[in-house]
């Protein structure tokens, strides 16, 4: 029996009553695998599969795979990590609102000075304005699809990336000889990596496009890191994106939004500081635009929050009822 014992404790976390990290993110993999199947067999029943209009940017099949993601995120926070879905950074209050407010604005902020120093030193120009595909004409119609794509990207991405895979890991890596902080702040490093990884298969994309997309992932997750909470990242990456695309017609992350956008350009300049065909996020100016956005958001969070210091709660495990576990 201590043998047995010994070999279920590589599995199960007794203290927490729950899995251990290796096995709760085996699970997600194969919760992502089901959900997957399942919203598959869904979106090709209601035929979306096939609707393709001209004025959405990605074939609409592509939907499928954020609601999967999203299902799976939610499936293993309950029945995996045993926690409520507000502890993925969801305690809604004045204060998570009033940030949202603040990582929309700062979204918007900090592209609108890419493309104006890009405009001011001549590398590009535009060519058109309220611009779209949509057979009609109708640029409002047409700009629903951006918005809904990049709504949803900002939600589930950083759903995954921050609440939920950074949350694990902090707890899994917080053990007796690494404080919880220490914890938090490698979960940060490891999640914005993987972060970059995943977007290394993007068009135009290439090792330096990865690296500073792994640097992004980063700047996304400070504001979690800070407060514990989504709100900050969560309307970052919704307006980081939205303005990057479909406001000042730049790529996104190496994809082209130029189906409707309110200023069309023509990209020009030096590919070290513009990003090139990736678009801002692999170029230098974008990286400079991370660094004076994690500043305001220091700034915010301590003006707002009283401290900036990373959030140790996030490495330590409560779980659904509240009561702290006992070892």
């Amino acid at each position: 029996m201590p043998f047995l014992g010994r070999l279920a404790r590589l599995f199960w976390n007794p203290a927490q009553r729950r899995l251990r990290l290796l096995w709760r993110l085996a699970g997600f993999v194969a919760l992502l695998a089901l959900c997957t199947f399942v919203v598959d067999l869904a979106w090709r029943a209601l035929g979306l599969d096939r609707w393709q209009p001209a004025w959405i940017p990605f074939h609409a099949g592509s939907a499928a795979r954020p609601l999967a993601l999203l299902a799976a995120t939610l499936l293993a926070a309950a029945l995996l990590d045993r926690r409520p879905w507000s502890d993925l950074g969801f305690h809604w209050s004045r204060q998570w609102w009033a940030d949202l407010g603040f990582g929309l604005a700062l979204g918007a902020l900090l592209m609108v000075l890419i493309f104006a120093v890009e405009w001011a030193m001549g590398w590009i120009t535009i060519v058109g304005l309220f611009r779209t595909t949509d057979p009609d004409g109708a640029f409002w119609r047409g700009l629903a699809a951006p918005l809904l794509i990049f709504l949803s990207v900002g939600v589930y991405e950083e759903l995954l990336d921050r609440g939920y895979l950074l949350r694990n890991l902090a707890e899994g890596l917080h053990v007796r000889w690494l404080s919880p902080a220490a914890a938090v702040a490698l979960a940060w490093l490891l999640s914005s990596a993987l972060f970059g990884l995943s977007h290394a298969a993007n068009p135009n994309s290439f090792w330096v496009s990865t690296l500073y997309l792994a640097l992004g992932g980063l700047f996304l997750g400070l504001g979690y890191v800070l407060t514990g909470e989504l709100a900050i990242p969560i309307g970052l990456h919704i307006t980081w994106n939205f303005f990057q695309g479909t406001v000042l017609g730049f790529p996104v992350s190496g994809i082209d939004f130029s189906q409707t956008t309110f200023i069309a350009i023509r990209q020009g300049g030096p590919s070290l500081w513009t990003g090139g065909a990736f678009g801002p996020e692999a170029g230098l100016l974008g990286m400079l635009a991370c660094l004076l956005g994690a500043l305001l958001i220091v700034l915010w969070v301590r003006r707002r929050h009283g401290r900036a210091g990373l959030e140790a709660s996030l490495a330590q495990y409560r779980p659904r009822s509240g009561r702290q576990p006992t070892a």
